[in-house]
This record gives C-alpha cells, sequence and structure tokens, in this order.
C-alpha cells in the first residue's frame, strides 16, 4: 500500500494547518494509522494514533492541541493541528500499522515560524 501525506508548510505561530495521508487501498487487516515527526538529528517520534476502532492516543505535547482523526473507509488520516508553536517544526509522517506490516508516507515539512 503507498501512503501520500499533504498539508504541509509555513505558518506562523498559533495558527492552525491541517496534514492529510491517502492510503492507496483500504488494509482490512489495519491496527491503527498515525503521525509522526522528525527533526534533522533526531529520532522520529510519535505524535498521534488513531486505532480502527476509533481510539486515539497523543504525545503529551501535543495534547489539546492537535485532534486526529479519519474517514469512515479508513484509507484516509487527518491531523488537525492549533495553537501550533516552533517546536512543532518537523517532517511529518504518516504511517498504517496493519497485521501485514508498517507502511509510510513521504513526509511533508511543517513550519512553524515564531
Amino acid at each position: 500500500v503507498q501512503l501520500q501525506a499533504s498539508g504541509g508548510g509555513l505558518v506562523q505561530a498559533g495558527r492552525s494547518l491541517r496534514l492529510s495521508c491517502a492510503a492507496s487501498r483500504r488494509l482490512f487487516d489495519l491496527y491503527y494509522m498515525g503521525w509522526y515527526r522528525q527533526t534533522p538529528g533526531k529520532q522520529r517520534e510519535l505524535v498521534a494514533t488513531i486505532t480502527n476502532g476509533g481510539l486515539t492516543n497523543y504525545q503529551d505535547s501535543v495534547k489539546g492541541r492537535f485532534t486526529i482523526s479519519r474517514d469512515s473507509t479508513q484509507t484516509t488520516v487527518y491531523l488537525q493541528m492549533n495553537s501550533l508553536k516552533p517546536e512543532d517544526t518537523a517532517v511529518y509522517y504518516c504511517s498504517v500499522n496493519a497485521a501485514r506490516g508498517q507502511y509510510w508516507g513521504q513526509g511533508t515539512l511543517v513550519t512553524v515560524s515564531s
């Protein structure tokens, strides 16, 4: 399966962005979909996940600001990012985790200026 992420860009602190990630097909053995981010010299870190049952999980630093959601077909996952901070600047990757394996999108750059 291929994942196509979009929605990144340059935004001022305090503003919002919405990331989208579309899968090329539905995975019926899906466990969860998620967003991760990575900055130069650091490991990729989990931002948020949503299970096939709709349960969500967030990194502490984004709780209350970011919201993960998905469409009813579970082929598209979104990340609504509000009240963005400069420390949110990173390349954001979407991921799908299924019984057959984990898949990654190509990454989309989010830059938050102060």
